[in-house]
């Protein structure tokens, strides 16, 4: 079967899973707001506690705005050092970087320094790969992450990380394309860790640098920073993950973040970003930073596909119609969107992981509801309970492995007449687990699209990692129970077998000196 087919059926089980947890709490729950509530800063307060007070999320920041002003930016909670999170709290924003990184190129192409359809090579030398197509790559491809580079050729987040952006772009030297540049679309972060790298070398000033002349402070954006890895973000970007309806905080392991997942910034911050990315190119404070050209270029997607320079189309027919862009670490997660119908912006950025926590994405339906003047659902990420069904299943597993170990001996006597080969067949569904759990980082990697190690896995989604663990540890006690139970059980009837043969040959012996005494 072809990779895309096992990912289908991966996303199938999931989804069938996901599904199957619905019974097991409450989905949803009603925000305190009006019926048809107008968005400003007392209706996203209302709904943003309620949300917080609900999942007990341990904080966030959230920005809105529309049309010519900013509707509200604020910070809820706090992190995970305890202090109170504010419309001025530093936050790593994670891979909405990539559409910050782009408009920096974008101002490179205005000036007429980068071509975005000239091989990214021709700028960057120093950007070679194992596969010669790789010199075809234009710059367009990368922003548009259709350059061929993927994961499964390139799994970085896997790789030793690298300390520079010179540094990370050598590091690909050995790499291979998954595909002809401009033929498939793969999320991958090197393509920005070369993109970043370009502007570098054409503006002939550190990345981090050209960021804050060129983009943030352009745009009002005068507490955002770049960062190379995330030991360089606050905290060293330490938040939190869920297991089992708690929250536990974490430190986030060292990645390489330049370019790709590496801005750092604040609720008042991503106001003025939202801002001029609805208002053409142009700051609150009239200042163009880019043309409206640029921003439309950014905002569409190649003919065909829905991606584009840091920035997704939301699937044709869906309402109301969005442009938005997630940004995900192990322990923060967040997510931007702009409503061009009503040119509303909103950016949210919270301190729980990516799909253990994932609060970011849901929180975003809330708003859109409140933006289109409805009243919004607090839903709650499908971990809170998913979570419980996995638990329960864990309880299950060392349950079966007790009882298998403990009947071990039970079943080795049952099966003694039976072909040690046929006893194999028998146990080998007892591996299952044991195959799976090895397995485990591959078929998340089918469904995420992404490569990563058990470690990150253990971040990403922790009750699904002990359970299988635990299913893995458990088929491994019963089957060593099992094997030791027959070797035990059959060594015992072969002495058996040698001493009844032993009797037999002395009863055989005492006949026959019986016999000679007789005689």
């Amino acid at each position: 079967m072809p990779i895309h087919g096992y990912r289908r059926l991966f996303r199938l089980a999931i989804a069938l899973f996901i599904a199957s947890t619905a019974l097991a709490c409450p989905a949803t729950a009603q925000a305190t707001t009006p019926t048809h509530p107008r968005l400003n800063a007392a209706s996203i307060d209302a709904y943003v506690n309620t949300y917080l007070e609900r999942t007990e999320l341990p904080g966030a920041v959230v920005a809105v705005t529309r049309g010519g002003k900013v509707v509200h930016a604020a910070g809820y909670g706090h992190t995970a050092a305890g202090q109170a999170m504010t419309a001025r709290t530093p936050v790593p924003v994670a891979s909405l970087s990539k559409s910050m990184t782009a408009l920096a190129v974008m101002r490179l192409v205005e000036d007429g320094r980068v071509d975005l359809d000239k091989p990214a090579h021709r700028y960057l030398p120093e950007f070679t790969m194992a596969d010669r197509r790789a010199q075809k790559i234009t710059v367009r491809q990368l922003l548009n992450q259709t350059s061929g580079m993927a994961d499964s050729a390139y799994p970085d987040l896997t790789r030793p990380q690298a300390h520079t952006l010179t540094e990370a772009v050598a590091d690909m030297r050995k790499a291979g394309l998954a595909a002809e540049p401009g033929a498939e679309w793969n999320y991958h972060n090197p393509n920005y860790f070369v993109a970043a790298r370009l502007v570098e070398v054409v503006s002939g000033r550190p990345f981090a640098d050209y960021m804050a002349t060129e983009v943030f402070r352009p745009l009002g954006m005068t507490h955002t920073e770049s960062v190379d890895t995330t030991d360089d973000m606050p905290d060293h970007a330490r938040g939190y993950v869920r297991a089992y309806g708690m929250l536990f905080s974490r430190s986030h392991p060292r990645w390489f973040t330049a370019g790709g997942h590496g801005v750092v910034t604040t609720a008042e911050d991503l106001s003025q970003w939202l801002f001029a990315q609805n208002n053409q190119g142009m700051s609150a404070t009239g200042r163009r930073v880019v043309s409206a050209r640029s921003i439309d270029v950014m905002h569409t997607p190649p003919k065909g596909r829905e991606y584009a320079m840091g920035w997704s189309l939301s699937p044709a027919g869906e309402e109301p119609r969005q442009i938005r862009h997630t940004g995900e670490l192990l322990t923060h997660n967040a997510i931007q969107t702009l409503l061009p119908d009503t040119r509303t912006g909103i950016a949210i950025v919270t301190n729980t992981g990516m799909i253990s926590g994932d609060d970011a994405a849901v929180m975003l339906q809330g708003l859109v509801d409140l933006a289109q003047g409805n009243a919004p659902t607090v839903r709650t990420p499908f971990t809170m309970k998913a979570d419980y069904v996995l638990a329960a299943l864990t309880l299950l597993a060392i349950a079966l492995g007790v009882l298998g170990a403990v009947r071990a001996q039970h079943w080795a006597r049952r099966t003694m007449d039976r072909p040690l080969w046929r006893l194999g067949l028998r146990t080998l569904p007892c591996a299952v687990p044991i195959v799976l759990f090895g397995q485990l980082t591959d078929l998340a990697g089918l469904f995420m699209n992404r490569e990563g190690t058990l470690a990150q896995l253990s971040y990403v989604w922790p009750a699904l990692v002990i359970w299988s663990a635990t299913a893995a540890l458990a088929s491994t006690v019963v089957i060593t129970a099992r094997s030791l139970a027959v070797l035990r059980t059959r060594r015992t009837r072969v002495l058996a077998a040698l001493g009844a043969q032993d009797e037999r040959t002395d009863a055989k012996q005492v006949s026959v000196g019986e016999a000679h005494r007789g005689k």
